[in-house]
């Protein structure tokens, strides 16, 4: 069975940085592409940053050169360096896996909150 457990989300202040990190447990199943979603209130869930199985990322333009997404294969690991945090960063981070080139599954999602 695919576990996902999230770290790493708190309140830090404008300006400021975080690391989240999600890491799959189980076995028996191979993982592809890995990626960090959020949800703020009254707003639907976004894809913040994916990476493939190859390394090769792609970053929604809020984010990018602020943001860095990474993957540690020998540990089924992904992280998410977050820079230059804004208040409009503020919500609720949910990793996601695809494994076995179908299936999707999601971390229990971690706030993160940002003070002006």
């Amino acid at each position: 069975q695919v576990q996902l457990v999230e770290s790493g989300g708190g309140l830090v202040q404008a300006g400021g940085s975080l690391r989240l990190s999600c890491t799959v447990s189980g076995s028996g199943f191979s993982i592809n592409g890995m990626g960090w979603y959020r949800q703020a209130p009254g707003k639907q869930r976004e894809l913040v940053a994916g990476i493939t199985s190859g390394g090769r990322t792609n970053y929604a333009d809020s984010v990018k050169g602020r943001f860095t997404i990474s993957r540690d294969n020998a540990i089924n690991t992904q992280y998410l360096q977050m820079n230059s945090l804004k208040p409009e960063d503020t919500a609720v981070y949910y990793c996601n896996v695809r494994v076995n080139l179908h299936f999707d599954y999601w971390g229990q999602g971690t706030q993160v909150t940002v003070s002006s």
